[in-house]
């Protein structure tokens, strides 16, 4: 039996489909199981015991690059093709993909023209884990694999582990980015908590993607002006590791943490999944839209204003021109739950 499954939305979307093709496998020890993702995310998820083969889809390209894809798929002649991406484009590329069963949300309404059984999509009702294990039903009872699991390639993992081996503990992980800009807590906010974790005696890595270099560098230059005391240990203490490693090493040195603090992002979920005790600042987006961090080591800081959520994923800037929802999330606010984490 060969399985296809497609999800080519975030990171964090990616990620948390996981449970759903961990399921297929317990389901189908014997198919071949095929993962397509946002082109740049394969290396991150190919180690996943789960799946055979990841292959990367490049969005934005088109009709072309819809056939083209379309094309690969059909020539795989999947039996059982799940979409857990509710996206016009996603419906007609498994439709062109003609899977024998073909499973999607019935929405938008012309899903169901789309897929030969669909389910509701239970968004703001269940965690988002949760809302893609619905695409299991029209299979039947079956076992449940609920938790993502993160895999990162062995070359990751020993990157990790000789990095680590060259520092003490405890160590904070700061990653100050995310996509959308309203998503993210001011630079000197990060900075504070980790002016604080240094004074207090632990390492601070800074992490940050491509394109997020010059964010991650405001943070260390902040605690790098923040104080004397600081600053004298700067260069053994803090590192700014801004754009120097792969999603899988990421993912693996996430994994050796003490602690983290994040904002509401994609790499978010690369901490929590691997049960690393996690502190998420909320702002424009909020706990009931299924997409917070799960587990008992998981904390959301967030406040209770009228104007939240303002859209599903943020905005570029704040609608109403004050960005509230994450300039009054004190550092004292925060340091107060990454304090307990870090020095446990």
């Amino acid at each position: 039996m060969r399985i296809g499954v497609w999800n080519t939305a975030f990171l964090g979307d990616a990620t948390l489909t996981l449970p759903l093709l961990q399921s297929l496998r317990l389901r189908y020890p014997g198919a071949r199981i095929d993962y397509y993702v946002r082109s740049g995310l394969e290396r991150l998820f190919a180690p996943h015991p789960a799946v055979n083969s990841v292959y990367g889809y490049v969005k934005n390209t088109g009709l072309g690059g819809m056939l083209k894809i379309a094309g690969e798929i059909r020539s795989r002649r999947y039996e059982l093709w799940v979409s857990a991406h509710a996206s016009a484009r996603s419906g007609l590329i498994s439709l062109l993909g003609k899977g024998l069963t073909r499973i999607g949300y019935d929405r938008p309404f012309f899903n169901r023209l789309l897929y030969s059984q669909v389910v509701g999509r239970r968004f703001g009702e269940v965690d988002e884990t949760d809302c893609l294990l619905e695409l299991l039903r029209p299979l039947g009872e079956g076992p449940v694999s609920p938790w993502p699991e993160i895999h990162p390639d062995a070359e990751a993992g020993e990157k990790a582990a000789a990095f680590f081996a060259e520092i003490g503990t405890p160590v904070l992980g700061l990653h100050p980015g995310s996509v959308w800009a309203t998503k993210r807590w001011p630079a000197d906010f990060f900075a504070e908590i980790g002016r604080r974790a240094i004074k207090e005696g632990a390492y601070v890595l800074i992490f940050a993607g491509k394109g997020e270099e010059d964010l991650a560098r405001r943070v260390q230059e902040a605690i790098l002006h923040g104080g004397g005391a600081v600053a004298d240990h700067l260069g053994k203490r803090l590192k700014n590791l801004a754009g120097q490693l792969s999603l899988p090493e990421l993912a693996a040195f996430f994994a050796r943490l003490t602690c983290c603090l994040t904002n509401d992002s994609g790499p978010m979920h690369l901490v929590w999944t691997q049960k690393v005790p996690l502190t998420a600042v909320f702002g424009p987006t909020v706990r009931s839209f299924g997409f917070f961090p799960r587990g008992e080591a998981s904390t959301v800081i967030e406040l209770p204003l009228d104007c939240r959520p303002c859209g599903l994923h943020g905005h570029v800037v704040c609608p109403l021109q004050h960005h509230n929802c994450m300039t009054q999330i004190t550092p004292d606010m925060v340091w107060s739950d990454v304090k307990v984490k870090l020095l446990h």
